[in-house]
C-alpha cells in the first residue's frame, strides 16, 4: 500500500478557549484594529478559519490566525470563547517563523472579476444590480479589455458601494455618450475621475456641456494632459475640469478646480495612486488662476492627437 503519510500534516485539532491562547510573537505583524472592527461588523461564521497553534512546553503558541482570535472574541464579547485550533506538537521558534513567513508564497488570490462572479452565483443583490445596470447601457463586464466590455469591476463596485446607484449610472452614462463606448474610457483612473467629478459638482456639472468639451479629445490626449497634473485618478479629474471649463475666462458652466480636494468631497481611498492625497495640494491652489489666463493653458505637443 502507497504511503502517503508525507502529505498529511502531523497535527491534531482541539477548541482552545481564547484565553489560553498566547500570539504576539517577533515574527508576526502587528494587530491591526480596523481590520478587527470591520470583520467584527461584517462576521460571518463561514468564514472562520482554524487557528494555527504551536504547542510547545505546554504554552498554546498562535502562529497564523492571531486576527481571527481577536475578532471572535470581540464579536463573542468573551475570552473564554473557544476556538477550533490545528495543534503542531512538534515545532521549534524558527520553524513557527518560517511557515509564517512563507504561508502566502504560491496562494493565487482571487481576482476582482472572480469575486464579483462569485457574488453574482451567491444570489448578492449588490453584484446583480451592478451587473444589470452595466448590461442596460449595453455593455457586459469581463476579465480583460476589450469592446463593449467592463474589466475595472473593482472600481465600478467601488463607486456602487461609496456613491450609490445613481452616481455609477451617471457616471456610465456619462462615460459612454462622451467617448461613444471607446473600450479604453472605461479604465479605473477614467470611471473613477467622472464619478469625483459628479459628486463633488453635483447637478452644477452640466452633462451636455461635459460631452460637448470632453468628446472633442481623444482619450489618448486626455490621458498625456492627466499624466501631466498628477498621478492616478486625480490627475484626470483635474484634465477633465481644465477641458470642461475650456479658456475663457468667464463662463456660466465655470467648475472650481479647487473644490476637488475639499474634504468633505470625498475620503483618501478614492485616488488609487495619490491615496493620502485628502488636503489641497500647494499647486492645486494657483491652479484656477491659471485657467484664467489669456494664454493657451496646454501646448500643441500636449494637445495634438
Amino acid at each position: 500500500m502507497e504511503d502517503f503519510s508525507i502529505f498529511i500534516p502531523k497535527v491534531h485539532f482541539e477548541l482552545i478557549p481564547i484565553k489560553n491562547l498566547v500570539s504576539h510573537q517577533e515574527y508576526q505583524r502587528n494587530l491591526s484594529l480596523s481590520h478587527i472592527e470591520r470583520a467584527a461588523e461584517n462576521f460571518d461564521i463561514h468564514q472562520i478559519n482554524p487557528v494555527k497553534v504551536s504547542r510547545r512546553d505546554g504554552i498554546n503558541y498562535v502562529f497564523n490566525g492571531q486576527h481571527t482570535v481577536e475578532i471572535i472574541a470581540l464579536v463573542s464579547g468573551s475570552r473564554d470563547t473557544p476556538v477550533w485550533c490545528m495543534i503542531y506538537d512538534e515545532l521549534e521558534y524558527e520553524n513557527e517563523a518560517n511557515i509564517f513567513a512563507n504561508q502566502m508564497k504560491y496562494v493565487k488570490p482571487l481576482l476582482p472579476y472572480e469575486i464579483f462572479m462569485a457574488n453574482l452565483e451567491a444570489g448578492n443583490q449588490d453584484q446583480i444590480l451592478i451587473r444589470d445596470l452595466i448590461e442596460s447601457y449595453g455593455l457586459t463586464i469581463g476579465p480583460q479589455k476589450a469592446p463593449g466590455i467592463i474589466c475595472a469591476i473593482s472600481t465600478v463596485e467601488f463607486i456602487y458601494q461609496k456613491y450609490g446607484y445613481q452616481t455609477l449610472s451617471r457616471t456610465l452614462r456619462l462615460c459612454i455618450a462622451t467617448w461613444e463606448g471607446d473600450m479604453h474610457s472605461f479604465s479605473a483612473n477614467m470611471l473613477k475621475a467622472i464619478a469625483k467629478l459628479i459628486v463633488t459638482y453635483k447637478d452644477v456639472l452640466d452633462d451636455e456641456v461635459f460631452k460637448e468639451k470632453l468628446g472633442a479629445i481623444s482619450i489618448k490626449t486626455l490621458t498625456r494632459i492627466a499624466k501631466d497634473r498628477r498621478a492616478g485618478a486625480m490627475g484626470f479629474a483635474e484634465a477633465m475640469v481644465l477641458e470642461y471649463n475650456g479658456k475663457k475666462k468667464f463662463s456660466p458652466y465655470r467648475l472650481s478646480i479647487n473644490k476637488l480636494y475639499m474634504k468633505d468631497y470625498f475620503s483618501n481611498d478614492f485616488n488609487e495612486i495619490d491615496d493620502n492625497e485628502t488636503y489641497m495640494p500647494d499647486d492645486a491652489k494657483v491652479i484656477e488662476s491659471e485657467m484664467l489666463e489669456d494664454e493657451p493653458i496646454f501646448d500643441d505637443e500636449a494637445t495634438e492627437e
